[in-house]
């Protein structure tokens, strides 16, 4: 019985070493420099308030843009990163600044109202006074009405909505229950938005009429036109017009629903109201080129040190706030990472590199851009050289909420890999790995062209609330949340860049 038990235990022992041997090596002491240099030497504070407070909006094409690629990339030269570019990815269009903004309401008394000028749009060039004019066109019949009879008017249209009320928690984080829904895969597939298919036609024509509608108004010589955008004082940001071959679009400001929802209920009663407005905007023509800042820590392997990890998420901005969830937040916690690799003299097999995006917004331009340059242009042949030397590219664009886990993009062959990886961090809460798929950011042009790209499971905290608004700012960043996504992401990033082998890639058959 004895001789049994050792073969037994001898046999348990090479078998424990077999699996050992087999499973994904996770280097431990690293791990712990980075959470303390993560955790408690942390520079995510300073980082996110001079991109907020300092620079200011950084809408593509702005001032506020341009001086955060002169800032983020004398950052990086500062902290001795290599090959520090601000580098071109093609033409953007026209540039715009405001430069002045104030309307209030002065009859039947004064109000000041909580608005913004639409971006890539007209001016007034001075304060005006004017008397809105209610114009409700909802059918090609409806234009003949108004023909004519709109020149340098302000108009409003009806309130089409009313505002829904919450019950929700102003935020929330990830309970154990909702992680583990989704880690389950296949989610139950839903049309974008998650609206029925029905609903999403109605949603394209009703913007494609309404798109008609402005232009009309365009046309007749308005002076300017305001919008219900955005609810319970928070304004939200939109824009329209930046291809130089269009001409600006008409004076535009979006208002919050609860100011925009008076005017038009005085109107609609027979009340006469009074508008003070004083629109000045910039066009910039000088230099129609989009750009993205990159720098990087060279690969120190002979063998790998051309291959490489990438870590990025989006500089550009809308104007209404300083853009600082979405996506000083994200730029933030890669910039840290960035600096996490250089205080502890970190020296990657492969090269880690970063990438600050510009034009996310209008189309996540920059990172398609830069992916077509150097990966994979179906125009020019497909598969560029560095293709095959690409590791894995990791993006942070949901906010500053703490990281959970990670969406796989339907790869497989990664959740062993990142299993391993996320047990020395479950006590930071991170521990979801899903197959699911996540888009509507810079990971979606690597992924999209079979290449490892990432986004993370974060806590949404009130992020749904305030991005693209005038609430997006520094009070609303989790500045401990953020510590630790840097923590999460500097820990993934070293074992990717240190790894024997690329990261597993979905089959890519073009």
């Amino acid at each position: 019985m004895r001789l049994f038990r050792n073969l037994l235990t001898a046999f348990l022992l090479v078998l424990s070493v077999t699996v050992l041997a087999h499973s994904e090596p996770v280097d431990l002491e690293m791990v712990h420099r980075i959470r303390q240099e993560g955790l408690h030497n942390s520079q995510i504070r300073d980082i996110s308030f001079y991109l907020t407070d300092v620079i200011g909006p950084r809408l593509s094409g702005s001032t506020g843009l341009s001086n955060a690629y002169t800032w983020t990339s004398e950052t990086f030269e500062e902290w001795g990163l290599s090959n520090v570019d601000v580098s071109p990815w093609g033409e953007f269009g026209r540039g715009w600044d405001n430069e002045r903004f104030y309307i209030a309401m002065t009859e039947p008394y004064y109000q000041h109202l909580i608005a913004v000028p639409r971006a890539w749009t007209r001016g007034t060039d001075s304060l005006v006074v004017a008397n809105p004019v209610l114009v409700n066109i909802r059918n090609e019949e409806d234009f003949e009405k108004y023909r004519g009879k709109l020149r340098n008017k302000v108009v409003v249209t009806p309130v089409t909505s009313e505002p829904e009320l919450s019950f929700s928690p102003m935020a929330f984080r990830w309970e154990d229950d909702d992680l583990e829904r989704l880690a389950q895969y296949p989610e139950i597939s839903s049309p974008p938005y998650g609206q029925p298919q029905r609903q999403q036609s109605d949603w394209f024509t009703q913007r494609a009429f309404s798109r008609k509608v402005t232009d009309f108004l365009e046309e007749e010589g308005v002076l300017a036109m305001l919008n219900a955008s955005g609810t319970f004082g928070a304004v939200r940001s939109h824009g329209r017009g930046y291809n130089v071959n269009v001409e600006p679009g008409l004076a535009q400001v979006d208002m919050t629903f609860e100011h925009y929802g008076r005017i038009v209920r005085l109107l609609e009663a027979g009340i006469d109201v009074e508008l003070e407005l004083d629109i000045r905007n910039r066009f910039h023509y000088e230099d129609q080129m989009g750009y993205n800042v990159i720098a990087e820590i060279p690969g120190t392997d002979p063998v790998l040190k051309d291959e490489v990890v990438i870590i990025g998420g989006h500089l550009d901005s809308w104007h209404a706030g300083t853009g600082g969830n979405d996506n000083a937040s994200g730029v933030a916690v890669m910039m840290e990472v960035m600096r996490i690799f250089r205080e502890l003299d970190i020296n990657p097999r492969r090269t880690v590199r970063i990438a600050l995006w510009g034009a996310e917004e209008q189309g996540l331009h920059g990172s398609r851009n830069y992916v077509r340059e150097n990966y994979f242009d179906p125009a020019d042949g497909g598969r560029k050289p560095d293709y095959d030397k690409f590791s894995a590219y990791y993006n942070v664009d949901n906010g500053s909420g703490k990281i959970r886990g990670i969406y796989l993009q339907e790869n497989d062959a990664l959740r062993p890999i990142f299993k391993a990886w996320f047990e020395p961090l479950e006590d930071l809460g991170v521990n979801t790995v899903t197959l699911r798929r996540t888009g509507s950011t810079d990971h979606v042009a690597f992924d999209a062209v079979g290449l490892p790209g990432f986004q993370f499971i974060q806590d949404r905290l009130d992020y749904g609330r305030g991005y693209h608004t005038n609430m997006d700012t520094f009070e609303r960043m989790h500045l401990g949340d953020m510590m630790q996504a840097a923590t999460v992401v500097a820990v993934l990033v070293y074992h990717t860049a240190m790894r024997d082998e690329k990261l597993p890639r979905k089959q890519f058959d073009r």
